[in-house]
Parts: structure tokens; sequence; C-alpha cells
């Protein structure tokens, strides 16, 4: 990638302390416009930290956060959403008992232009706007195949499509980075292979950057250009996947991977 190109998500020296203790630290990312990365470590590396420093659910102790050159630190979560940042997470977040294309609605919330009068009286300003609204919503859902599910509550498609329906969410609220934090958690080899044809979707039609954490490591392998390693929160290698994948500092971190789960104070 050009140095050349402005990076639209950087952090530097980027790290937080809980109760003394170091979850992440000196945590340095530069990810370019189109550009698919990953981040990868044992479990308690410290990889869902750092996505709960780039969405505002954690403000970082020290260094900052910097979104197209405007940092974010201190910003809450919502502010990262308008700003541009959107995230999955490792178990699926949709409105369950609401419908595939109202899922999808949701994400507009900040582009409604009409009053609250307007919704009250059903002006023809409010019918427009949300006319408007639901083709934007159908229109996303047809890229990802999940048009003839519109009207479906989102908790009756599989598991496979939730997870598209929840990225098909995410593009709703025009963001310019998405993290996917183990986006093929719990998917079979058919729902990982259309998994992996809806972030190219997403990267190639919509130009946007994204970050992933995935346990997979063929996964990683196959989709990430470049790859950053986490170990008791501190990067301990940077670079292509084959590089990665021979880097003996690397290959020791994850011979000594216990198998607990990873705790949500220091993931």
């Amino acid at each position: 990638m050009s140095e050349e190109l402005r990076p639209i998500l950087e952090t530097r020296g980027l790290g937080i302390s809980f109760g003394g203790l170091k979850a992440v630290q000196d945590f340095n990312l530069r990810l370019y416009p189109g550009e698919l990365a990953g981040l990868i470590g044992p479990n308690g590396a410290g990889k869902t930290t750092v996505f709960n420093l780039l969405t505002g659910v954690y403000v970082p102790t020290e260094g900052s956060v910097m979104l197209d050159g405007e940092v974010l630190n201190g910003k809450k979560t919502h502010q990262f959403v308008a700003a541009g940042v959107a995230r999955t997470f490792q178990n699926i977040r949709l409105f369950r008992q609401m419908s595939v294309i109202d899922n999808v609605k949701a994400a507009f919330a900040k582009d409604i232009k009409y009053r609250m009068g307007a919704a009250l009286f059903r002006t023809p300003a409010y019918w427009r706007a949300e006319a408007a609204m639901e083709q934007r919503a159908l229109d996303l859902l047809d890229i990802f195949n999940l048009k003839e599910y519109a009207g479906a509550l989102a908790s009756s498609l599989p598991y496979g499509q939730q997870r598209k329906l929840e990225i098909a969410r995410a593009l709703a609220t025009d963001m310019k980075v998405l993290l996917l934090d183990e986006p093929a958690a719990g998917m079979n080899p058919t729902e990982t292979a259309e998994l992996v044809e809806c972030i190219g979707i997403v990267r190639e039609r919509f130009g946007i950057a994204i970050l992933l954490i995935e346990h997979d490591m063929s996964l990683v392998m196959k989709l990430c250009e470049r790859i950053t390693v986490l170990d008791y929160g501190q990067t301990i290698a940077e670079g292509g996947p084959e590089e990665i994948a021979s880097n003996p500092r690397v290959i020791t971190a994850y011979l000594g991977e216990s198998d607990g789960e990873e705790d949500a104070s220091h993931a």
C-alpha cells in the first residue's frame, strides 16, 4: 500500500490500562481505503479490546485514534458510527423480532430529514422520506441476495444470512471503515464461502476499508493483504500472509495459546 495514500483509519501509540494492567499498549495501525487487513493473536491477546478502542466503547489511556485525519478520542460510540466506523460482533446483534428490512432501515436514523410533526400527521414529506429509505434498504438487501426475505423476521434467517444482514445494516450507516469481529465463527463451509463473497462485495463495490479479527487462519490468509499480530496487548509482527505464517514469534505465540475463551476486558 502506497505511503502517499492517506490512511482512512490510523492509530498512534494507542493503549489502555485496567487497574494497572496494560491490556493494549503502543498499538500503531494504518488502514487505507479499500484495504482488507487482519488482526490476529492468541486468546487474551487484546484483539477485541483494540476493536473497543476503535469504536468508542473504551477511551484510550494513551495514544490516539484518527479517522480520515480527525482525532476521535473521547467521542461516544454513536459519534464513531456517525463519523464512519461500523462494526459487527462475535455474537450477531440484530433486532431479532423486527423484519429484515426494518433492521436495515434502523441504520438510516441519522439521515431522517422530516420533523416529528411530519411523522405524527403522516405528511407527504414523511411518506417521501419513508419511501426513499425503503428503496435504499431494498437495494442493500438485493446486493446480498436477501431482498426476498425483506418482510421476514430477522430471527427466522439461517445463521449465515443473519451475518450478511448484519453487514448490510452496517453498510446503511455510510461507513468508511468496517470492523469484522470473528465473522466466520459458527459457520459451515458453505456459509463461510458466502461470507467471503459478501466481504468482497463490500470492499470492491463500495471501496470500504475492512479490519478483520478471525481465528480461522485459512480465511485470514486467503482474504487479508496485511496482518497485524498481537500477543499480551503488544504487536509482535506485521506483514503479508506468507511473512506472518513463517514468523517464529507468531508461531511461538500460537503454540503457547491456552484453550480458554477471551476475557471481555482483555480480549
